[in-house]
Protein backbone atom coordinates (compact mmCIF):
# COMPACT_ATOMS: atom_id res chain seq x y z
CA UNK A 1 0.00 0.00 0.00
CA UNK A 2 0.89 3.63 -0.91
CA UNK A 3 0.00 6.45 1.31
CA UNK A 4 0.28 10.01 -0.55
CA UNK A 5 -1.00 13.03 1.63
CA UNK A 6 -2.55 16.02 0.05
CA UNK A 7 -2.79 19.61 1.49
CA UNK A 8 -6.71 19.40 0.62
CA UNK A 9 -8.68 18.02 -0.99
CA UNK A 10 -9.30 20.23 -4.59
CA UNK A 11 -5.44 19.62 -4.79
CA UNK A 12 -5.81 15.87 -4.53
CA UNK A 13 -8.88 15.83 -7.08
CA UNK A 14 -6.60 17.41 -9.29
CA UNK A 15 -4.19 15.05 -9.43
CA UNK A 16 -5.98 12.14 -9.42
CA UNK A 17 -7.52 12.95 -11.78
CA UNK A 18 -4.60 14.03 -13.79
CA UNK A 19 -2.86 10.77 -13.00
CA UNK A 20 -6.36 8.44 -14.02
CA UNK A 21 -6.07 10.32 -17.50
CA UNK A 22 -2.34 9.57 -17.74
CA UNK A 23 -2.81 5.87 -16.77
CA UNK A 24 -5.84 5.31 -19.37
CA UNK A 25 -3.67 7.45 -22.00
CA UNK A 26 -0.70 4.83 -21.32
CA UNK A 27 -3.20 2.29 -21.60
CA UNK A 28 -4.81 3.52 -24.92
CA UNK A 29 -1.73 3.71 -26.84
CA UNK A 30 -0.44 0.01 -25.68
CA UNK A 31 -3.92 -1.76 -26.44
CA UNK A 32 -5.80 0.69 -28.53
CA UNK A 33 -8.71 0.71 -25.73
CA UNK A 34 -9.17 0.54 -21.58
CA UNK A 35 -11.88 0.14 -19.24
CA UNK A 36 -12.37 2.36 -16.07
CA UNK A 37 -14.01 1.38 -13.08
CA UNK A 38 -15.09 4.05 -10.63
CA UNK A 39 -17.25 4.17 -6.67
CA UNK A 40 -20.67 6.10 -6.27
CA UNK A 41 -21.22 8.28 -3.44
CA UNK A 42 -20.20 12.03 -3.22
CA UNK A 43 -16.37 11.80 -2.52
CA UNK A 44 -15.34 11.01 -6.59
CA UNK A 45 -17.35 14.00 -7.58
CA UNK A 46 -14.98 16.21 -8.12
CA UNK A 47 -12.42 13.63 -9.69
CA UNK A 48 -15.43 13.37 -11.80
CA UNK A 49 -15.88 17.01 -12.86
CA UNK A 50 -11.93 17.45 -13.89
CA UNK A 51 -11.78 13.97 -15.69
CA UNK A 52 -14.66 14.64 -18.17
CA UNK A 53 -12.70 17.01 -19.61
CA UNK A 54 -9.64 15.13 -20.29
CA UNK A 55 -8.09 14.80 -23.92
CA UNK A 56 -8.43 11.24 -24.17
CA UNK A 57 -9.87 8.76 -26.63
CA UNK A 58 -12.87 8.35 -24.48
CA UNK A 59 -14.85 6.53 -27.73
CA UNK A 60 -12.30 3.36 -26.39
CA UNK A 61 -12.58 3.68 -23.16
CA UNK A 62 -15.42 1.51 -21.08
CA UNK A 63 -16.96 3.11 -17.63
CA UNK A 64 -18.48 0.74 -15.34
CA UNK A 65 -19.32 1.17 -10.97
CA UNK A 66 -17.92 -1.27 -9.01
CA UNK A 67 -21.07 -1.26 -7.44
CA UNK A 68 -24.66 -0.20 -7.36
CA UNK A 69 -27.78 0.11 -5.97
CA UNK A 70 -30.29 -1.95 -6.72
CA UNK A 71 -32.77 1.13 -7.40
CA UNK A 72 -33.65 2.41 -11.17
CA UNK A 73 -31.56 5.05 -12.43
CA UNK A 74 -34.72 7.49 -11.90
CA UNK A 75 -33.67 6.90 -8.27
CA UNK A 76 -32.05 10.00 -6.23
CA UNK A 77 -29.92 6.77 -4.89
CA UNK A 78 -28.50 5.46 -8.13
CA UNK A 79 -24.99 6.09 -8.45
CA UNK A 80 -25.38 5.40 -11.69
CA UNK A 81 -27.00 8.83 -12.62
CA UNK A 82 -24.51 10.65 -10.74
CA UNK A 83 -21.89 9.00 -12.92
CA UNK A 84 -23.72 10.39 -15.95
CA UNK A 85 -24.13 13.74 -14.26
CA UNK A 86 -20.21 14.50 -13.03
CA UNK A 87 -18.28 11.76 -15.42
CA UNK A 88 -20.08 11.28 -19.22
CA UNK A 89 -20.63 14.58 -20.66
CA UNK A 90 -18.33 16.74 -22.43
CA UNK A 91 -15.60 15.07 -23.76
CA UNK A 92 -16.08 11.47 -21.57
CA UNK A 93 -19.34 11.69 -22.91
CA UNK A 94 -17.83 9.57 -25.81
CA UNK A 95 -17.28 6.84 -23.66
CA UNK A 96 -19.38 3.56 -23.38
CA UNK A 97 -20.63 2.93 -19.86
CA UNK A 98 -22.02 -0.12 -19.05
CA UNK A 99 -24.84 -0.52 -16.79
CA UNK A 100 -25.20 -2.18 -13.23
CA UNK A 101 -28.98 -2.70 -13.13
CA UNK A 102 -31.60 -4.19 -15.23
CA UNK A 103 -35.85 -3.79 -14.91
CA UNK A 104 -36.33 -6.17 -12.75
CA UNK A 105 -37.29 -6.36 -8.63
CA UNK A 106 -34.38 -8.49 -7.94
CA UNK A 107 -31.12 -8.35 -8.79
CA UNK A 108 -30.28 -12.12 -8.98
CA UNK A 109 -31.76 -13.06 -12.39
CA UNK A 110 -29.89 -10.17 -13.92
CA UNK A 111 -26.18 -10.98 -12.71
CA UNK A 112 -25.11 -13.53 -15.96
CA UNK A 113 -26.08 -10.95 -18.67
CA UNK A 114 -25.08 -7.95 -16.59
CA UNK A 115 -21.72 -9.75 -15.78
CA UNK A 116 -21.01 -11.07 -19.61
CA UNK A 117 -20.73 -7.44 -20.95
CA UNK A 118 -18.13 -6.96 -18.14
CA UNK A 119 -15.67 -9.57 -18.87
CA UNK A 120 -14.46 -8.80 -22.20
CA UNK A 121 -13.11 -5.66 -20.81
CA UNK A 122 -11.30 -7.33 -17.76
CA UNK A 123 -8.76 -7.10 -16.21
CA UNK A 124 -9.81 -3.18 -15.60
CA UNK A 125 -7.15 -0.73 -16.74
CA UNK A 126 -7.86 1.64 -14.28
CA UNK A 127 -9.68 0.72 -10.67
CA UNK A 128 -10.93 4.07 -8.19
CA UNK A 129 -12.60 3.09 -5.22
CA UNK A 130 -14.07 4.54 -2.17
CA UNK A 131 -14.20 2.99 1.38
CA UNK A 132 -16.37 3.57 4.13
CA UNK A 133 -15.23 4.26 7.65
CA UNK A 134 -16.53 0.58 8.21
CA UNK A 135 -13.38 -0.44 5.96
CA UNK A 136 -15.61 -1.68 3.10
CA UNK A 137 -14.95 -1.06 -0.46
CA UNK A 138 -17.63 -1.03 -3.46
CA UNK A 139 -20.57 -2.84 -1.44
CA UNK A 140 -18.09 -5.77 0.41
CA UNK A 141 -19.77 -5.13 3.43
CA UNK A 142 -18.41 -6.49 6.77
CA UNK A 143 -21.32 -8.83 8.24
CA UNK A 144 -23.04 -8.80 4.67
CA UNK A 145 -24.86 -11.53 3.46
CA UNK A 146 -23.01 -13.17 0.57
CA UNK A 147 -19.51 -11.29 1.84
CA UNK A 148 -17.84 -14.95 1.93
CA UNK A 149 -19.18 -15.83 -1.36
CA UNK A 150 -17.82 -12.51 -3.42
CA UNK A 151 -14.10 -12.56 -1.59
CA UNK A 152 -13.85 -16.28 -2.28
CA UNK A 153 -11.09 -16.90 -4.96
CA UNK A 154 -13.93 -18.55 -7.32
CA UNK A 155 -16.36 -15.54 -6.92
CA UNK A 156 -17.86 -14.86 -10.03
CA UNK A 157 -17.49 -11.18 -11.65
CA UNK A 158 -20.45 -10.05 -10.28
CA UNK A 159 -22.17 -11.05 -6.84
CA UNK A 160 -25.06 -9.91 -4.77
CA UNK A 161 -25.04 -8.76 -1.31
CA UNK A 162 -27.32 -7.53 1.27
CA UNK A 163 -26.41 -5.60 4.22
CA UNK A 164 -28.00 -4.66 7.70
CA UNK A 165 -28.88 -1.11 7.62
CA UNK A 166 -28.51 -1.09 3.59
CA UNK A 167 -32.54 -0.45 2.04
CA UNK A 168 -31.94 -2.25 -1.02
CA UNK A 169 -29.99 -5.28 -2.63
CA UNK A 170 -26.43 -4.38 -3.85
CA UNK A 171 -24.82 -5.52 -7.14
CA UNK A 172 -21.15 -5.22 -6.65
CA UNK A 173 -17.75 -6.76 -8.63
CA UNK A 174 -16.48 -9.64 -6.38
CA UNK A 175 -13.16 -9.39 -4.66
CA UNK A 176 -11.08 -11.44 -7.32
CA UNK A 177 -11.85 -9.17 -9.68
CA UNK A 178 -10.94 -5.69 -8.28
CA UNK A 179 -7.88 -7.02 -6.97
CA UNK A 180 -7.04 -8.22 -10.43
CA UNK A 181 -6.98 -4.48 -11.62
CA UNK A 182 -4.29 -3.03 -13.34
CA UNK A 183 -4.14 -0.08 -11.35
CA UNK A 184 -6.13 0.65 -8.25
CA UNK A 185 -6.58 3.94 -6.24
CA UNK A 186 -8.58 4.74 -3.16
CA UNK A 187 -10.10 8.15 -2.76
CA UNK A 188 -10.49 8.72 1.17
CA UNK A 189 -10.76 11.64 3.34
CA UNK A 190 -10.73 12.69 6.74
CA UNK A 191 -8.94 11.11 10.25
CA UNK A 192 -11.33 8.64 10.76
CA UNK A 193 -11.00 6.87 7.64
CA UNK A 194 -7.11 7.48 7.39
CA UNK A 195 -6.85 5.66 10.44
CA UNK A 196 -9.20 2.68 9.63
CA UNK A 197 -7.27 1.86 6.24
CA UNK A 198 -4.37 1.81 8.58
CA UNK A 199 -6.30 -0.01 10.47
CA UNK A 200 -7.56 -2.65 7.58
CA UNK A 201 -4.06 -3.62 7.29
CA UNK A 202 -3.83 -5.65 10.28
CA UNK A 203 -7.30 -7.32 9.62
CA UNK A 204 -8.71 -10.30 7.74
CA UNK A 205 -10.38 -9.50 4.49
CA UNK A 206 -13.70 -10.53 5.87
CA UNK A 207 -13.82 -7.59 8.76
CA UNK A 208 -12.27 -4.90 6.60
CA UNK A 209 -12.78 -5.79 2.82
CA UNK A 210 -10.66 -3.04 1.37
CA UNK A 211 -7.89 -5.21 2.69
CA UNK A 212 -8.58 -6.92 -1.10
CA UNK A 213 -6.60 -4.59 -2.88
CA UNK A 214 -4.54 -3.05 -0.57
CA UNK A 215 -1.39 -4.78 -1.60
CA UNK A 216 -0.87 -2.98 -4.75
CA UNK A 217 -3.65 0.14 -4.34
CA UNK A 218 -2.39 3.37 -3.69
CA UNK A 219 -4.36 5.39 -1.36
CA UNK A 220 -4.74 9.05 -1.82
CA UNK A 221 -6.11 10.75 1.09
CA UNK A 222 -6.40 14.86 2.43
CA UNK A 223 -8.47 16.08 5.25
Amino acid sequence: MMLIEYPDRDLMALALADRIAAELAQTLRSTGRASLCVPGGNSPGPVFDLLSGADLDWANVTVFLGDERWVPESSPRSNTAQLRARLLHGRAGAAHLLPLHADLPEPEPALEALAEAIVPHLPISVLLLGMGDDMHTASLFPGAEGLAKALAPDAPTLVTLRAPGVPEPRISLSGPVLAGALRTHVLITGAEKRAAILRAETLAVLEAPIRVVLNHATIHWAE
